[in-house]
């Protein structure tokens, strides 16, 4: 099954790709199933069912919000997030929603929103939606949020499918083996044989505009999350901080100690890290690199990238983000990409070692390093668990990002000091990943009942 750089890169919702965004977009493939079969007219009522992790963790996660937003007409790659709340509200007061947004059906939030605790055998991330007529039921589909804004429905989880997309590619790697392989043979660098994958679905032209449009999207997130203020939304009275530390790094009258006067650059990295996850916690419009869990880290080291390397142009943007994806592409064929499957090793993790691939790519690592640095990248964040406090994408997750936006930058200069020969390869690495995840299952999931998200509650 082909992936492109587009399924991994896309522009959405916080706070969550897998709990917010995916269940929107299933939401929205429902709404079409009911066009398709003209039933659209004749619904009368809805019903949402939310199992397993999107039970556990979905208030906190607005999927509840989410899925209604689909359910009326609204995708995650185009809603303005200010417009959630007030139609939320709006809804609830009523009892009436407006199915594709314009027929109006009834929908009693106590009775049609059900969060069961029950699992269904696919995924942890499932929901099931009903429409029901005059007569009964007309219609029924079972989703499965996979993970970084992915969905199948229940054909598809039966079958094995991760996608309906059969588009032949002339690369067709399915792991870092048969990529480097392939590297070799063809004498293309990583984000070379990207772009020619690519090109299968859209002119090289297109590829162009339309990285640099995700780059513009992370720009404008980190922007946002650098004038806002205040306490994030939740409960948990988590505070904004990247607004005052751009303030204290715009001051040249910063303290002159020794970590703030030889790290200056690894303070702006957690600068940048820090707006984007903020911004996800508060609902915001990101762009999922790979997850919203992990957002920030792509962009704060292409941030870095582009503000301290003399003459970096969007060509690098573009080299970056499609030898970023290539990595992104193995994690998600070979283990997980999602907490709820693996934990936070899937979400950070992965974004890690993709950011380490970007940054060698472009500092003109050989095919062996850009591997070798993602493989730094991932091995280090191994074990590393989805508990998020509370149920919501702020503690530890905020920080997670900037801690693994510096660990990106460390594993692509170590490798870039070495030949790119190692112990570990990238495989093993990623199947240990997806061992480690089926581990940590039984206690360790994303549920906020394990581990740090327990013991800062029992605090």
């Amino acid at each position: 099954m082909p992936i492109s750089v587009f399924d991994l890169f896309k522009v959405g919702v916080g706070p969550s790709s897998s709990h917010t965004v995916g269940p929107m977009q299933a939401a929205c493939n429902f709404v079409a199933d009911l066009e398709a079969r003209e039933l659209v007219e004749h619904t009368r009522r809805l019903e949402v069912e939310l199992y397993g992790s999107l039970c556990a963790t979905g208030i906190g996660h607005g999927t509840d919000h989410a899925v209604i937003m689909g359910l009326m007409g609204e995708r995650p790659d185009h809603i303005d997030p200010d417009v959630i709340a007030p139609r939320i509200e709006a809804l609830k007061a009523s009892g009436t929603l407006h199915l594709a947004n314009r027929h109006a059906v009834a929908f009693d939030w106590q009775r049609d929103m059900r969060l069961l605790e029950e699992s269904l055998p696919h995924h942890p991330n499932a929901m099931r939606l009903l429409a029901y007529g005059d007569d009964g039921e007309l219609y029924r589909n079972t989703y499965y949020s996979v993970g970084g804004g992915f969905v199948i429905d229940e054909t598809q989880a039966e079958e094995g499918q991760l996608d309906t997309d059969h588009t032949r590619i002339p690369y067709d790697f399915q792991t870092a083996e048969e990529l480097l392989q392939m590297c070799r043979d063809s004498g293309l660098r990583v984000g070379e044989l990207m772009l020619a994958n690519e090109m299968a679905w859209r002119s090289e032209a297109e590829i162009r505009e339309g990285l640099c449009g995700i780059w513009q999207a992370m720009k404008a997130c980190v922007s946002k999350g650098l004038e806002a203020e205040g306490v994030l939304p939740g409960g948990l009275n988590v505070r904004r901080r990247a607004h005052s530390l751009h303030q204290r790094l715009l001051d040249s009258r910063d303290d002159d100690s020794l970590i703030a006067t030889t790290m200056s650059a690894m303070d702006w990295v957690n600068l940048y890290a820090l707006a984007v996850n903020e911004e996800n916690a508060a609902g915001g419009r990101m762009v999922t690199a790979p997850t919203n869990g992990a957002a920030g880290i792509i962009p704060a080291v292409l941030h870095y990238y582009m503000q301290f390397r003399k003459g970096a142009c969007e060509r690098d943007v573009v080299d970056f983000l499609l030898a970023a994806a290539a990595v992104g592409i193995l994690c998600k064929k070979n283990a997980s990409i999602s907490g709820a499957e693996v934990g936070c090793q899937g979400e950070v993790g992965s974004a890690c070692a993709m950011a380490a691939a970007g940054l060698t790519e472009v500092m003109g690592g050989s095919i062996d390093q850009v591997e070798n640095a993602a493989e730094i990248g991932l091995e280090h964040n191994l074990g590393l668990t989805c508990d998020p406090v509370g149920g919501l994408v702020q503690v530890p997750c905020i920080e997670r990002n900037a801690i693994a936006s510096v660990k990106a930058i460390n594993a692509a200069q170590m490798a870039l000091r070495g030949d790119g020969e190692h112990f570990i390869s990238l495989d093993k690495v990623i199947r240990t990943m997806r061992d480690t995840g089926a581990d940590m299952q039984a206690k360790y999931k994303e549920t906020s009942k394990g581990g740090l998200a327990l013991n800062a509650i029992e605090c």
